[in-house]
């Protein structure tokens, strides 16, 4: 298994540990420059009572601590759906430098749907992005969770 197939695998891994709490099943992982892993996380709004706790923050403030700064210049983050406006600030907040993500999201994404907030002139970084990874495994994995909920 590849680097970039582990990293995946650690997010969709996030991902269904979210569902199985019956959070919204995203999960997120951040890179260090030289490609290890810093921080993993699914969402937990849920289980911390905390509208702010999406996989993407969660793993950026993980990140944070562990390198004792605000900034993450030089980081990836690898995310199972597009980031909504909440996690596309925080991610250009903390500079990161790329971001990777599965599924996009018509309804609540900022990347390439909704807000597009990266392509906003108030943004003051934005990381290059690429979408369509793992997508349908994303997209899926989302589907059954929420027709679960039904």
């Amino acid at each position: 298994m590849g680097r970039e197939d582990t990293i995946w695998a650690l997010a969709f891994q996030e991902a269904r540990a979210a569902a199985e709490a019956g959070e919204v099943p995203v999960g997120a992982v951040l890179t260090a420059p030289d490609g290890t892993i810093v921080a993993s996380a699914g969402n937990r709004t849920l289980r911390d009572h905390d509208p702010t706790a999406h996989a993407e923050v969660l793993a950026i403030r993980y990140a944070c601590k562990s390198v004792g700064s605000e900034r993450l210049p030089g980081y990836d983050l690898y995310v199972t759906l597009e980031p909504c406006p909440l996690c596309a600030a925080a991610i250009s907040f903390a500079r990161i430098r790329r971001l990777y993500y599965g599924a996009s999201d018509p309804k609540s994404g900022a990347v390439e749907n909704g807000v597009q907030y990266f392509a906003d002139p108030t943004c003051h970084h934005a990381p290059d992005a690429y979408a369509g990874f793992h997508d349908r495994e994303a997209a899926e994995l989302l589907r059954a969770f929420f027709k679960s909920k039904r």
